[in-house]
């Protein structure tokens, strides 16, 4: 899962503006140079509306700004995806280049998606975590843009509004999903450490003098207070009629547009994983009967196919590593990846980019177990950071079930799908993109599709070497991605079951029980956003068989690589376009 610092909800921080529009191009021709000085005035309301995105994205001009989330923030939200959608509709996209065709689309996305948010969804009301913005105070302290002293005097003025902005959540918060809810107190509760030790640690670092520290303290330990007493708050809240944590079919229809972007609808995706995972239990099965002399001997097969592959699956997920050497099996694995992409020539890296394995942080628990966080497109030499999920205080049988899910074979896989050529890749290509828009507004599907992409681009360029025991795991990897999309809409459309569900994973995608219930919550915590792995991943792998044929004898698996991900995060049936598109021809030439 990756976890660039998108905005997952555009209800925490905006700023209102009583101006007229000031964003609105001259008056004359709309050609694609006065497109881009609109794409800038675009993205300096847009940080004036949301200096916490602001400040994630790498721009910190903001940085001391906490916006406190009530109605009148709301309408000003509103306010300025009017006024934007306006200064867009007097550009023709038709006429823009393509580059900047993709922005526009990608702009009014956006603002029709701000919209939706705060008119139709209004997770605002019940879901807790939208409150969570100790992220961002953790992003000010831990990252080396500015001298620490300059960071933390801008953490000390962001706490100054928060107080009030806790007392202006209880107050919007209505029948909150309990799901929600815990995982807010959980990830809250956890995470104020942020403010309450590492701020005070910090400081001593400095030279601000001993009176001044102490009035920054005074003021931190007021904020942690205040985040104890909402999560005491939450923890306490009398919540008789709670909401569902399903989204219900309409809103997530409307969310899958908005998120995915994909060229087709919710249900389409549906009935193309429901394909997906008959021809992958067909391949599984082949690979299986393989396999099971080695493993079995003469043992006779079960006689029901799926019994069979999960007793294979079952007997080579034994081999693992310890619960304590998680972390550091996948600082191992980095540099081996490195190097079979440079022996291939599948793909140029950059080495200048650091990529930094660590424990995940408190206050992003609880959702996935290993991510990637990404610097914003402003902060260039920023760090990326894989987080990994820690183990420890697990009883031993559940780490067991979880290390067997993340055994020799998949463990390789998953370092594949988050660091390289997945998502640390992907994303240190997409802050070379050619525009800030496409970062910022970069599309969760293409980079989650590029990340199952590359697993398979990897393992046919014969990573593995080719052995059956890695293409049947990854396999079963890929069929998480298309479980995931069956899961996502059948839980939040209709009334599956944790039961249903655990035995569905289980059962239909071979996984462990611990995995299978991680799952559960995950579902009940987020939704469309499990669609997005597989979404993205069968775009791009249908745009590459189209481009294979187009190309012929000149299609190389590197030229294909490079040219994808030049284009930034951006959805798919955007490249594709582009891609796919034939040479215009230039009528003045005879």
């Amino acid at each position: 899962m990756i976890r660039k610092l998108l905005p997952l909800a555009f209800v925490i921080t905006v700023i209102y503006s009583c101006k007229k529009d000031s964003v609105n191009p001259d008056m004359g021709e709309k050609d694609n140079t006065t497109f881009k000085i609109y794409e800038n005035r675009f993205l300096d309301d847009l940080w004036k509306l949301d200096p916490d995105w602001a400040t994630r994205e790498g721009y910190h001009k903001y940085d001391s700004l906490l916006i406190v989330p009530d109605a009148k923030h709301r309408d000003a939200i509103i306010n300025f995806t009017r006024k934007h959608l306006d200064s867009l509709s007097a550009y023709n996209a038709t006429q823009l280049n393509d580059l900047n065709k993709i922005d526009h689309h990608l702009i009014q996305n956006q603002l029709e998606k701000m919209q939706w948010e705060v008119q139709q969804e209004r997770a605002y009301e019940w879901d807790p975590t939208r409150y969570n913005i100790i992220g961002s105070f953790a992003y000010i302290l831990n990252e080396h843009y500015a001298p620490l002293q300059d960071r933390l005097h801008h953490f000390y003025q962001k706490m100054e509004n928060l107080p009030e902005y806790y007392k202006v959540a209880e107050k919007q918060i209505k029948n909150p999903a309990p799901e929600l809810l815990n995982l807010a107190v959980n990830q809250l509760t956890g995470g104020v450490s942020v403010i309450e030790k590492d701020f005070a640690d910090s400081l001593k670092k400095t030279k601000i003098p001993a009176e001044e520290q102490k009035q920054m303290l005074t003021r931190a330990e007021l904020s942690a207070k205040t985040i104890k007493d909402f999560a005491a708050w939450l923890k306490a809240l009398k919540n008789d009629k709670p909401r569902s944590f399903r989204l219900g079919k309409q809103l997530y229809d409307d969310k899958f547009k908005y998120d995915i972007q994909s060229a087709g609808s919710a249900q389409q995706l549906f009935n193309s994983a429901v394909d997906r995972s008959k021809y992958i239990h067909k391949e599984m099965a082949k690979l299986t009967i393989k396999l099971w002399p080695k493993y079995f001997g003469t043992t006779p097969m079960p006689a029901d196919t799926m019994a069979m592959v999960r007793a294979m699956i079952d007997t080579i997920s034994s081999k693992h590593v310890e619960p304590g050497e998680f972390q550091s099996a996948i600082e191992k694995q980095l540099p081996q990846l490195v190097n079979f992409i440079k022996a291939k020539n599948l793909l140029t890296l950059d080495p200048s980019k650091p990529l930094i394995v660590r424990k995940e942080p408190d206050y992003m628990a609880g959702v996935a177990g290993a991510s990637v966080t990404s610097p914003g497109p402003y902060d260039k030499t920023g760090n990326t950071y894989f987080n990994v999920g820690s183990l420890s205080g697990w009883p031993a049988e559940k780490a067991e079930s979880y290390l067997r899910e993340y055994n020799q074979y998949t463990l390789q896989i998953l370092c594949i799908h988050e660091a390289i050529p997945g998502h640390y890749t992907q994303l240190v290509y997409a802050n070379k993109a050619p525009s800030l828009i496409k970062s910022v507004l970069g599309n969760g599907a293409m980079i989650e599709g590029w990340a199952v992409y590359s697993e398979q681009m990897m393992l046919e360029a014969g990573y593995g070497n080719n052995e059956p025991e890695m293409w049947l795991m990854w396999y079963k990897w890929n069929l998480r991605s298309v479980a995931n999309t069956i899961l996502d809409y059948a839980v939040h459309t209709g009334k599956v079951e944790k039961d249903a569900e655990v035995k569905f994973l289980v059962n239909n995608a071979f996984q462990q029980q611990a995995e299978a219930e991680g799952k559960w919550t995950r579902v009940t915590v987020s939704s469309v956003q499990l669609t997005s792995y597989y979404a993205g991943y069968k775009e791009i792998i249908d745009l590459r068989n189209d481009y294979k044929k187009m190309m012929g004898d000149k299609y190389s698996v590197k030229e294909f690589n490079e040219k994808f991900l030049s284009f930034g995060s951006v959805p798919v049936k955007y490249i594709r376009e582009i891609m796919l598109a034939k040479p215009k021809v230039d009528e003045k030439k005879p």
